[in-house]
């Protein structure tokens, strides 16, 4: 099987904030250096909600390039806020985002939960419920909604995994460092079974291009336990500032983890 691999763009916010790169320079790095698909962060295409022209270029940019979208991470769709005013207004948010996702074919929607890392059964009822509303509507549209977990509950495996089990069709894009502290490995074990895309993280590299702060390879060999067989993607988030250098660095360590 071809290692499909991934780098979601948030990975180059800095290089974006400075104009070192920008979207299109980011899809041509994509091509360059191996990866299979774009993940953008939805702060990078947001010009796409509002003008088709933008839309239709950043569709013929990824043709011109052979690279298919895959999962867009959308931040401000989430499903909880504490009114029904601004769950409205975040599912407003999330359709729209849909919208977009659904032309330029991504085949992934990332959605946070939102709401407090407390999660009641009143607050996992309200996401629950929010969840079901928007899975459908994407399987109409060809994308698969995952969450990720990234803030609030979802820092928590156990609150993952009951999200994941009570909402059938919802996958996990599974991020290998945003989890509270003390349960990274737990969850890792606890969640890989679940994972429909991944975001690795890394720091800093040491003289053999392994991250010192965390042991990705044994993240990457229970994925593998578990039958992951997705696209390895990366969320490289580095000390030194050096993204592209990150970028790289990570993709060699995931190709090393998985003996290609």
């Amino acid at each position: 099987m071809t290692l499909k691999l991934s780098i979601c763009s948030y990975s180059f916010r800095r290089s974006f904030e400075s104009g070192v790169m920008d979207y299109r320079g980011y899809v041509a790095f994509n091509q360059n250096h191996g990866f299979s698909q774009l993940d953008p962060w939805m702060q990078h295409i947001t010009p796409a909600l509002d003008d088709k022209s933008w839309l239709a270029d950043a569709k013929s940019m990824a043709g011109d390039a052979g690279l298919p979208y895959g999962c867009i991470a959308v931040d401000g769709g989430h499903i909880y806020e504490e009114t029904e005013a601004e769950r409205a207004q975040r599912r407003d948010m999330a359709y729209r985002w849909l919208d977009v996702a659904e032309s330029l074919g991504a085949s992934q929607l990332r959605i946070d939960t939102g709401g407090p890392e407390d999660l009641t059964d009143e607050v996992f009822e309200i996401i629950v419920d929010g969840y079901n509303d928007l899975i459908p509507r994407a399987k109409g549209a060809g994308v698969e909604i995952v969450v990720e977990n990234h803030w609030g509950a979802t820092k928590y495996p156990e609150n993952t995994v009951r999200l994941l089990e009570a909402v059938e069709g919802l996958g996990l894009l599974f991020d290998s460092n945003n989890w509270a502290e003390g349960t990274q490995e737990r969850a890792w074990e606890m969640c890989a079974c679940y994972a429909r895309l991944t975001h690795f993280k890394t720091f800093s590299f040491d003289s053999q291009g392994n991250d010192p702060s965390v042991d990705l390879q044994k993240a990457i060999a229970i994925l593998q336990l578990n039958g992951y067989d997705g696209v390895w993607g990366i969320e490289s988030t580095p000390v030194d500032g050096d993204e592209e250098g990150a970028a790289i660095k990570t993709r060699d360590l995931i190709r090393r983890a998985l003996g290609d």
